[in-house]
């Protein structure tokens, strides 16, 4: 049970940390080398009808509030399920841009496609957060002398 809460709680400190560095470097302009992908993205998405310099504030600050609400712990579930939905989001360009995606056949990734790709070990993590049982539900084996 402890080694449970404690895997768990130290996934959710690690996704924290990751997304609320990665978040806060888009909050200043080609800071993040992700950034251009990530506008290219939202625009696509949205039909370009979100412009580049608003689209990116608003992805820092989703970006940094999972990171912050995954750091304090604050419903954690509810949480997980939001950043899977922003990173289903993170899985497009592939489609959209696999010209930087894959290096001519589709299992050949770029630094891009592996960039992408490497957020399916997140997509697991988010998934044992989400499969938790509060502590009042997990079991307790009591040993008797």
């Amino acid at each position: 049970m402890l080694k449970n809460i404690w895997q768990n709680s130290f996934i959710k400190i690690c996704i924290g940390l990751v997304y609320l560095w990665f978040g806060g470097l888009k909050f200043f302009p080609e800071l993040s080398p992700a950034e251009g992908l990530a506008t290219d993205t939202i625009s696509q998405l949205t039909l370009g009808i979100l412009p580049a310099n608003v689209s990116i504030i608003m992805l820092a600050a989703l970006e940094v509030g999972i990171g912050i609400f995954f750091l304090l712990n604050i419903h954690p579930k509810k949480v997980a399920f939001v950043t899977l939905g922003h990173l289903l989001c993170t899985f497009t360009p592939l489609f959209f841009f696999n010209e930087i995606s894959f290096n001519g056949y589709p299992i050949f990734l770029t630094l891009v496609g592996q960039y992408i790709i490497k957020n399916l070990i997140i997509v697991a993590a988010l998934l044992s957060i989400i499969k938790e049982k509060p502590p009042a539900q997990q079991k307790t084996k009591i040993i008797e002398p």
